[in-house]
């Protein structure tokens, strides 16, 4: 059985046979391309569990992942669907140290569009953790992130409220 067809099926919110489909490429590297081009699926569930298998994965082996960054700069950030963003500024976060200077400006690129253009709360809280913490070195990416900080400590939902409200202490 593939990994698409491991990883369907059951409750949407659940993490069905991730888990153990994550064990599994991590016992056997070679599997991971398998494994990454899950996010192809039509499948939003599929895709939902790749990213969780994905951060996963980069958690407990980065190397199996670093290849990949191109793929997930170039093809993974272009997937419409909220847990792909959300993943996405988290991986970023964990690779940091790994990516090129251009990786990175890329990476911030997709960040901040999906800062301005992304409703989801995951998504913006996500994004503003990883962009709070790269600011912290970058003054110009402080100035650019200060105002959509002060817009998003009015948002109506507390934690992408809170969210925003922290990183703007922190980087004033």
């Amino acid at each position: 059985m593939s990994f698409e067809e491991r990883l369907s099926g059951g409750h949407p919110n659940s993490l069905g046979n991730t888990i153990e489909v994550v064990e599994e490429v991590l016992q056997n590297p070679k599997l991971f391309d398998d494994f990454f081009n899950c996010y192809f699926s039509q499948d939003e569930v599929v895709r939902l569990r790749v990213s969780n298998g994905m951060k996963r994965i980069c958690k407990t082996d980065m190397s199996i992942v670093l290849p990949y960054v191109d793929r997930l700069l170039d093809e993974i950030s272009k997937i419409d669907q909220a847990s792909t963003k959300w993943t996405l500024a988290q991986l970023f976060l964990m690779l940091e140290k790994d990516l090129s200077q251009s990786q990175k400006a890329h990476a911030q690129e997709i960040l901040k569009t999906n800062l301005i253009t992304h409703s989801d709360w995951i998504v913006l809280n996500q994004t503003i953790e990883t962009l709070g913490k790269w600011a912290k070195k970058d003054e110009v990416l402080t100035k650019w992130l200060l105002p959509y900080l002060n817009r998003l400590a009015q948002d109506e939902r507390k934690s992408v409220s809170k969210k925003a409200l922290k990183t703007r202490k922190e980087l004033t």
